[in-house]
Protein backbone atom coordinates (compact mmCIF):
# COMPACT_ATOMS: atom_id res chain seq x y z
CA UNK A 1 0.00 0.00 0.00
CA UNK A 2 1.56 3.15 -1.18
CA UNK A 3 -1.18 5.54 -0.12
CA UNK A 4 -1.38 6.23 3.62
CA UNK A 5 -5.08 7.31 3.63
CA UNK A 6 -6.11 4.03 1.97
CA UNK A 7 -4.00 2.09 4.45
CA UNK A 8 -5.50 4.04 7.37
CA UNK A 9 -9.00 3.23 6.07
CA UNK A 10 -8.31 -0.52 6.07
CA UNK A 11 -6.64 -0.37 9.48
CA UNK A 12 -9.66 1.52 10.87
CA UNK A 13 -12.02 -0.97 9.28
CA UNK A 14 -10.09 -3.91 10.79
CA UNK A 15 -10.12 -2.24 14.23
CA UNK A 16 -13.87 -1.64 13.96
CA UNK A 17 -14.52 -5.28 12.99
CA UNK A 18 -12.34 -6.53 15.85
CA UNK A 19 -14.13 -4.27 18.34
CA UNK A 20 -17.50 -5.42 17.02
CA UNK A 21 -16.47 -9.07 17.48
CA UNK A 22 -15.30 -8.34 21.04
CA UNK A 23 -18.53 -6.52 21.83
CA UNK A 24 -20.59 -9.33 20.35
CA UNK A 25 -18.67 -11.91 22.39
CA UNK A 26 -19.03 -9.90 25.60
CA UNK A 27 -22.76 -9.37 25.04
CA UNK A 28 -23.28 -13.06 24.27
CA UNK A 29 -21.43 -14.09 27.43
CA UNK A 30 -23.33 -11.55 29.53
CA UNK A 31 -26.72 -12.75 28.26
CA UNK A 32 -25.64 -16.35 28.76
CA UNK A 33 -24.65 -15.65 32.38
CA UNK A 34 -27.88 -13.74 32.93
CA UNK A 35 -29.86 -16.70 31.61
CA UNK A 36 -27.97 -19.10 33.88
CA UNK A 37 -28.52 -16.82 36.86
CA UNK A 38 -32.25 -16.55 36.10
CA UNK A 39 -32.58 -20.32 35.75
CA UNK A 40 -30.71 -20.92 39.02
CA UNK A 41 -32.88 -18.40 40.87
CA UNK A 42 -36.06 -19.96 39.51
CA UNK A 43 -34.84 -23.40 40.59
CA UNK A 44 -33.95 -22.12 44.07
CA UNK A 45 -37.36 -20.49 44.37
CA UNK A 46 -39.06 -23.72 43.28
CA UNK A 47 -37.05 -25.73 45.82
CA UNK A 48 -37.82 -23.21 48.55
CA UNK A 49 -41.52 -23.34 47.71
CA UNK A 50 -41.45 -27.14 47.77
CA UNK A 51 -39.76 -27.13 51.19
CA UNK A 52 -42.29 -24.66 52.58
CA UNK A 53 -45.25 -26.66 51.28
CA UNK A 54 -43.71 -29.87 52.62
CA UNK A 55 -43.23 -28.31 56.07
CA UNK A 56 -46.77 -26.96 56.05
CA UNK A 57 -48.15 -30.38 55.12
CA UNK A 58 -46.06 -32.03 57.81
CA UNK A 59 -47.24 -29.52 60.42
CA UNK A 60 -50.86 -30.00 59.37
CA UNK A 61 -50.48 -33.78 59.59
CA UNK A 62 -48.91 -33.50 63.04
CA UNK A 63 -51.69 -31.18 64.17
CA UNK A 64 -54.31 -33.61 62.93
CA UNK A 65 -52.54 -36.49 64.66
CA UNK A 66 -52.40 -34.53 67.89
CA UNK A 67 -56.04 -33.44 67.60
CA UNK A 68 -57.50 -36.82 66.72
CA UNK A 69 -55.00 -38.98 68.55
CA UNK A 70 -54.71 -41.22 65.52
CA UNK A 71 -52.13 -41.47 62.81
CA UNK A 72 -53.02 -39.84 59.53
CA UNK A 73 -51.26 -40.10 56.27
CA UNK A 74 -50.52 -37.37 53.77
CA UNK A 75 -52.82 -39.16 51.31
CA UNK A 76 -55.87 -38.37 53.48
CA UNK A 77 -58.25 -36.16 51.55
CA UNK A 78 -61.43 -34.28 52.32
CA UNK A 79 -63.48 -37.11 50.78
CA UNK A 80 -62.02 -39.56 53.34
CA UNK A 81 -63.51 -37.57 56.24
CA UNK A 82 -67.10 -38.40 57.05
CA UNK A 83 -69.52 -35.44 57.30
CA UNK A 84 -70.32 -36.26 60.94
CA UNK A 85 -66.60 -36.20 61.83
CA UNK A 86 -66.20 -32.96 59.95
CA UNK A 87 -69.11 -31.37 61.80
CA UNK A 88 -67.68 -32.50 65.14
CA UNK A 89 -64.32 -30.97 64.21
CA UNK A 90 -65.98 -27.71 63.18
CA UNK A 91 -67.95 -27.59 66.43
CA UNK A 92 -64.80 -28.21 68.47
CA UNK A 93 -62.98 -25.46 66.62
CA UNK A 94 -65.86 -23.04 67.19
CA UNK A 95 -65.84 -23.88 70.89
CA UNK A 96 -62.10 -23.25 71.08
CA UNK A 97 -62.46 -19.92 69.28
CA UNK A 98 -65.22 -18.90 71.70
CA UNK A 99 -63.02 -19.88 74.65
CA UNK A 100 -60.08 -17.90 73.31
CA UNK A 101 -62.29 -14.87 72.69
CA UNK A 102 -63.66 -14.96 76.23
CA UNK A 103 -60.17 -15.31 77.67
CA UNK A 104 -59.00 -12.39 75.53
CA UNK A 105 -61.91 -10.22 76.69
CA UNK A 106 -61.20 -11.13 80.30
CA UNK A 107 -57.52 -10.26 79.83
CA UNK A 108 -58.34 -6.94 78.18
CA UNK A 109 -60.78 -6.01 80.93
CA UNK A 110 -58.15 -6.70 83.58
CA UNK A 111 -55.69 -4.22 82.02
CA UNK A 112 -55.56 -0.80 83.73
Amino acid sequence: MSKPPVHAFFVGRAVAEALYEQLESAATNAFSELGKFDAEQRERLRQFTDRVVERANRAADEAMQTRTGTATTSSTTIQDIHPADLQVTIDELRAEVALVRSELQRYRSSLP
